[in-house]
């Protein structure tokens, strides 16, 4: 299992993984999710997990208050950024009924795949083209909405990113809200890899008008520095959660409480879920808040260092969208087609970091991701020099 098996696959958490979304895990993350398998630990009901369910409640709370979310905010943790938007869909449908809703071209792909599979009817999934900022346009917002209402259609969900996969690129949230509130929507936000920017100063301006989000949506597995798989799912309105999944069978009577303490089993589509919150637990017990703060800033200020060094050689390469919470993409200047995916495999393959590109506007760009706090200037300008010498060779 060792030497074969796990041998073959990405190594995530290495500090030159730049591809995608990098996923660094802390060592007391690992540690509380071994306590929870070592326990064989179940967090559905508070008869069958009492312990489990408190320190789920606690650290949802957590988590809330780091982001800067209301008190009232309430949560359950799942899978991933796919399970977890899914379930922010489902209460905005349980709460406010069918409807339109609206994404943008930048909108992470797996988040028109949940509205699908959950029975939205492709009609009412009205994609907006992202500005030249690759960000959902408060102005063009309001005239679909508009349109759609003229046509017949009840707009009903607005999906904001915070944090675009392909840019960093946040929406204007604040606007947004502004729109839901005057429409009667539901504001979702999908912060799977950007929300954590937010327990920063930087990272909150740069998010501002997160707060004001009916459900938020974030990956712990990525910038909270956990080992896979953890999703979480927040909702500032009290009861949602429950109004929209809990069952109460007869065969669960005995285990499920009724003196208003959580069943986690009534906030989302798992009734089998084992405690993804003891990780959490532990790392923010262990490493305090003010640790993830810097570790966020740090993969912050990495970012603007390779967008300041890249800009620092105007003859090799031009910025297409600069350093964003994380992310910044460029290109080889006059590059041929294929020759940015060209030079990140060839990077890539040598086993010295891991690059990927992406397009924007149907143009090919290199892309970094720099989260991991073990990331290094010298990484960074390493790898830089080896994607340009990769094109020389």
């Amino acid at each position: 299992m060792a030497e074969v098996a796990l041998s073959h696959q990405q190594h995530g958490d290495h500090p030159r993984y730049f591809a995608r979304v990098p996923g660094p895990a802390s060592f007391a993350g690992i540690l509380g999710e071994w306590m929870g398998t070592g326990f064989n630990t179940i967090s559905s009901s508070w008869g069958g997990g009492s312990g489990p369910a408190a320190v789920e409640m606690v650290v949802t709370s957590w988590l809330a208050e780091m982001l800067g979310m209301p008190k009232h905010t309430e949560g359950v943790l799942v899978s991933g950024g796919s399970i977890a938007n899914m379930t922010g869909f489902a209460v905005a449908r349980s709460e406010n009924g069918h409807g339109v809703a609206y994404v943008t071209d930048q909108t992470h792909s797996s988040l028109p795949r949940d509205l699908r599979q959950m029975g939205c009817d492709p009609g009412n999934i009205h994609m907006l083209t992202s500005d030249a900022s690759y960000r959902m346009s408060a102005s063009s917002l309001r005239a679909a909405i508009a349109s759609d209402k003229e046509k017949g259609r009840r707009p009903m969900l607005v999906v904001a990113t915070a944090g675009s996969t392909n840019t960093g690129a946040a929406d204007p949230l604040d606007e947004i809200a502004d729109i839901c509130r005057d429409e009667g929507m539901w504001l979702h936000v999908d912060g799977a890899y950007g929300g954590p920017a937010a327990i920063t100063p930087q990272g909150r301006e740069y998010l501002k008008g997160l707060d004001r989000a009916d459900s938020v949506v974030l990956d712990p597995h990525k910038w909270f520095f956990q080992p896979y798989d953890v999703g979480a799912c927040l909702v500032t309105r009290p009861g949602a959660l429950e109004r929209c999944y809990a069952m109460h069978p007869e065969y669960l009577k005995d285990v499920q409480s009724t003196t208003g303490a959580v069943n986690f089993g009534n906030r989302s589509l798992e009734l089998t879920r084992r405690s993804r919150a003891l990780k959490l637990w532990m790392s923010i017990r262990t490493y305090g808040a003010g640790r993830f703060r810097e570790s966020v800033q740090r993969g912050i200020g990495n970012a603007e260092f390779a967008e300041r060094h890249l800009r620092q050689h105007p003859d090799v390469w031009e910025i297409c969208t600069p350093a964003q919470i994380g992310v910044v993409c460029f290109a080889l200047k006059g590059a041929r087609p294929g020759e940015h995916a060209a030079v990140a495999k060839t990077v890539s393959d040598s086993g010295f970091a891991c690059v990927s590109s992406t397009s924007l506007q149907n143009r090919s760009v290199l892309r970094l991701c720099t989260i991991n706090p073990l990331t290094t200037e010298a990484d960074i300008v390493e790898t830089i020099r080896r994607l340009a010498a990769a094109r020389a060779a």
